[in-house]
């Protein structure tokens, strides 16, 4: 996939960079020969909470600080507090406010990361006010919805949001008229800290693996896969991909949806 030399001398910023996902794909770029930036909590270049307005604000004046950049990796997901305001609005806040910065590479690339929990049903007047950027009205709907499944429920819904977000922008003058690929990746179950709920309680285990089987790779798969994906999208050997939502999930989308996807 990516060539080890095609990433040196590269500047990467890697959000959600200290556990999961964000770790493998943070260890692989700087063994490839890239900068990274790492954003976290804790344990990290820059620590911010993206759950919050400021936390997102003073992740990306810090960022502009290090000057030119030549990709994002939005990857922080958080616990299982401040999902929805993690995985939509600090994610397209990270995208969103460092933009600019991307625009002056060479060959700029952005990968924010999904679910297949986006493929769950989902309230859509809580999708629509992410869409719109009305996190208060989100939130509200969401404490106020108890089918919608609270917090872990505020996860799926956060990552369809951020799904459709991607695809809107993608292919606009500011995105893909600026020479930024921007993509989505939507891995499956994973083995991570934050799907520790799921792998450590064997009933909820089997549930999960049963109502999204993983056919290929087994069940869970391992960060270090969907590392390798990021580190090829957001590499300059992507010449012609945008817009897209790459399932990383061993089958699971193709498992559960079929071929209702191509209309």
């Amino acid at each position: 996939m990516t060539s080890n030399t095609g990433l040196a001398g590269r500047r990467y910023v890697v959000t959600g960079s200290a556990s999961g996902i964000g770790a493998s794909t943070t260890a692989l770029l700087r063994d490839r020969g890239a900068e990274v930036i790492g954003c976290d909590i804790d344990d990290a270049e820059i620590t911010a909470d993206l759950s919050t307005p400021e936390g997102r604000s003073s992740l990306v004046d810090r960022v502009h600080g290090y000057g030119s950049i030549d990709a994002v990796l939005a990857i922080a997901g958080g616990g299982r507090t401040g999902l929805l305001e993690t995985n939509y609005f600090g994610a397209v806040a990270t995208l969103q406010g460092l933009r600019p910065l991307l625009a002056r590479s060479p060959a700029p690339r952005a990968v924010a990361v999904s679910s297949t929990a986006s493929l769950a049903p989902a309230d859509d007047r809580i999708v629509q006010a992410c869409l719109d950027g009305d996190e208060a009205a989100a939130v509200g709907l969401l404490a106020a919805d108890s089918s919608a499944g609270g917090e872990t429920g505020g996860y799926g819904i956060a990552k369809r949001a951020l799904n459709r977000w991607v695809r809107r922008v993608a292919p606009t003058a500011e995105w893909a008229g600026s020479g930024i690929a921007l993509n989505i990746v939507a891995p499956g179950v994973v083995d991570t800290p934050a799907a520790a709920w799921i792998l450590g309680d064997d009933e909820v285990r089997r549930a999960v693996e049963n109502t999204a089987p993983q056919p290929f790779g087994g069940f869970p798969g391992r960060p270090e896969w969907i590392a390798e994906l990021l580190c090829w999208l957001s590499s300059p050997d992507n010449r012609f991909v945008t817009g897209q939502v790459v399932f990383a999930d061993g089958g699971s989308e193709a498992a559960l949806l079929g071929d209702r996807h191509w209309r």
